[in-house]
């Protein structure tokens, strides 16, 4: 039935009309798309370009031909753009990134990307929903066909997240593909890390015991950010103390918990002028009890103090995730990366305890244990190749910046897992000889020799090794060692 309108009290009126809508906003509601479209950059431009031509008579494309000609030519137009980076995957190789996810219906989806120096190229988004009982053989699976459809001698390595399953499916991939490896995520594994140190739940577990401490204060600070984001005009109060606010984070998130102690620190003045404010008690009165420990915890400066500690002894952590977590290359650091980072946090706790060096800490003990343990689940013997074929680290300077540091070669582990991965890299025995008989040569840049110029390296790229990136020096220097120089 047609809808009836009001009659108008006037006879010679007509009833009254609803709005029409603009053109854009008829075209969004009717079909659907969300107003966030309005955002999209490709959108906007679109009505610029038809403002800025009149083309009299044109007809935009129909159904049919948005889904089949001009869909097929977009397509062709992408996998032209896609070109320049998949013609470099056989020369520079590829790394095959894959990463849990949930959509918006929480359903589990697994991204996988073929990436190297070039970009990364997206490949697949896989409904992980239903494969829950066999779900290392299913991601081994989807792994294995995205392997393929790259070119398995392409590969060089697979990264996954760190959990169980992703690890037990990158040793599926080894097995499968000799020369392939399966590396589990730096990233997500200092993470991990910092989720036993700041969430110990467990009374009997000696982490537990140290740091209980540290999971309260956590706690409170949650109390605090959710009693904040819950109450909608105590939200919008704190844009009267500061152009910050506080944050609602996601799961997504890495170290999603220092990030939220991170912003509460940076608005520390803030929130203690909000509940300072004489309009505190009248915007939290539905909740006194909560409101008043939210009070008593902001203004008490001795758990500011933990809040300080917390975050001075997990930034060496946090700031590798950071440096990690990113598209630029950083492999050849991920080792030097990691011992410095548990270096400076024995600094941190060793100096807040007021002890020397040579003295014994419970706290670190457990710390670094945590740490090294997460380590030794993530490191391969790519990360130590990598670091015995950065030129930096066979000079004086790098070596004199740490204690106990010597060049890669003289390293026992570092030369272990170099000759170890080469030997994958590698398999043919004739290929094998060569290239150790190269990696060789460059590790005399690690001995006195260097000086004068052996091994085939002039003297201009004994003094580069402290001026380039490695992959620059490489390129300037290393033609006399070239299968070395193509890894």
């Amino acid at each position: 039935m047609a809808q009836r309108f009001p009659a108008s009290r006037d006879e010679g009126l007509q009833p009254a009309l609803p709005p029409v809508p603009t053109p854009a906003c008829h075209g969004v509601t009717n079909t659907g798309l969300s107003f966030t479209v309005a955002s999209n950059p490709y959108y906007r431009s679109s009505f610029a370009m038809a403002v800025m031509f009149h083309i009299p008579g044109y007809v935009p494309p129909g159904y049919d031909q948005l889904k089949t000609t001009i869909l097929q030519k977009e397509r062709a137009n992408i996998e032209r753009t896609l070109w320049t980076i998949k013609s470099m995957w056989r020369k520079a190789g590829v790394t095959i990134v894959s990463d849990g996810w949930s959509d918006a219906q929480r359903r589990p989806v697994i991204n996988i990307i073929a990436i190297n120096e070039n970009g990364p190229v997206f490949l697949e988004a896989v409904n992980n929903k239903d494969k829950l009982k066999t779900k290392e053989f299913y991601i081994a699976e989807k792994l294995i066909a995205a392997i393929e459809s790259v070119g398995s001698e392409n590969v060089v390595q697979v990264i996954t997240d760190n959990d169980p399953v992703c690890r037990d499916s990158g040793v599926l991939i080894e097995q499968k593909y000799d020369h392939i490896q399966g590396t589990p995520s730096v990233a997500h594994s200092l993470s991990l890390a910092l989720d036993n140190i700041c969430a110990a739940k467990n009374a009997e577990n000696v982490v537990y015991k140290d740091c209980h401490w540290i999971s309260e204060v956590i706690g409170d600070a949650r109390m605090i950010n959710d009693f904040i984001c819950e109450h909608t005009m105590l939200f919008s109060m704190i844009s009267d103390f500061s152009k910050l606010k506080v944050l609602g984070i996601a799961d997504t998130r890495f170290a999603l918990d220092i990030v939220m102690l991170k912003r509460l620190r940076l608005i520390k003045q803030s929130i203690i002028g909000l509940v300072l404010n004489e309009k505190w008690p009248a915007y939290s009165k539905d909740d006194e009890g909560q409101a008043q420990l939210v009070k008593k915890k902001l203004t008490d400066e001795l758990w500011w103090d933990q809040v300080d500690y917390i975050l001075a002894l997990t930034e060496p952590t946090y700031s590798m995730i950071r440096s990690t977590d990113t598209e630029k290359q950083c492999i050849h650091l991920i080792y030097e990366m990691c011992n410095g980072m548990i270096e400076k946090v024995k600094d941190i706790i060793f100096r807040h305890e007021e002890k020397r060096a040579e003295e014994e800490s419970t706290f670190y003990s457990v710390i670094s244990g945590i740490l090294v343990d997460w380590w030794g689940k993530t490191r391969s013997p790519l990360h130590g190749l990598a670091h015995a074929l950065n030129p930096r680290c066979y000079t004086t300077s790098w070596i004199d910046e740490g204690a106990n540091r010597q060049p890669p070669h003289k390293d026992t582990a570092i030369n272990e897992m170099a000759n170890d991965c080469l030997k994958k890299l590698f398999p043919a025995a004739d290929d094998l000889r060569a290239i150790e008989a190269e990696y060789a040569k460059f590790s005399l840049l690690g001995t006195e020799l260097a000086s004068s110029g052996a091994g085939g390296f002039s003297l201009d790229c004994i003094t580069d090794r402290d001026l380039l990136d490695p992959k620059a020096w490489w390129v300037t220097h290393g033609s006399s060692t070239p299968r070395l120089q193509e890894c």
